[in-house]
């Protein structure tokens, strides 16, 4: 018969302490965004509302027109990214999940590295292939209401950090019943 020892079993409980927090400082976060975002207002809510309820942006950019667009990323623990653009005249124009699988379809080959973390946001994990010549970016996303509906959307960069190509697949992070 197969025994943990002492040192197995203590980081087999870790391990799944750490999991469990995670989990839950991911709910916490997706409800405190929805009260978040049901304070906000477009064309009436400012810079400093949007400051106030979300803190500071994990990037700026600039916005079409003369604006500025923040970053609010929830990877690696959650499964969105807010992009919320302020006008020039300093207000919200806009407050979207950037994180759908109709963002991902705008992802094209021979894309730039630059172009895809701004228009999905920073990704929850960046692995570089050596031997293949090859970079992954990947977000966590949900693709219905479920958990089980959890997926992960993967760039393929080359050398010159171009596009070529993406894939989504299941979150390998979930078991056997979705969870």
């Amino acid at each position: 018969m197969w025994r943990l020892g002492r040192e197995d079993m203590n980081k087999t409980i870790r391990n799944g302490w750490a999991a469990l927090g995670l989990a839950a400082s991911a709910w916490l976060l997706v409800g405190c965004d929805v009260q978040r975002i049901s304070e906000l207002e477009e064309g009436v809510s400012t810079e400093a509302d949007v400051r106030e309820r979300f803190g500071p942006p994990e990037a700026v950019w600039d916005a079409p027109e003369g604006g500025q667009v923040y970053e609010y990323n929830r990877q690696p623990a959650g499964d969105v990214n807010y992009q919320i653009t302020i006008g020039a005249d300093g207000k919200m124009s806009a407050l979207r999940q950037v994180l759908t699988p109709q963002n991902f379809a705008q992802i094209t080959p021979g894309m730039m590295m630059e172009e895809v973390r701004r228009r999905l946001g920073k990704p929850m994990k960046v692995t570089p292939y050596d031997l293949k010549r090859e970079v992954h970016y990947e977000w966590r996303y949900r693709d219905g209401p479920n958990e089980s509906d959890r997926k992960v959307f993967t760039v393929v960069f080359d050398p010159d950090l171009r596009v070529i190509s993406t894939m989504s697949v299941r979150d390998p992070g979930l078991d056997e019943s979705g969870r």
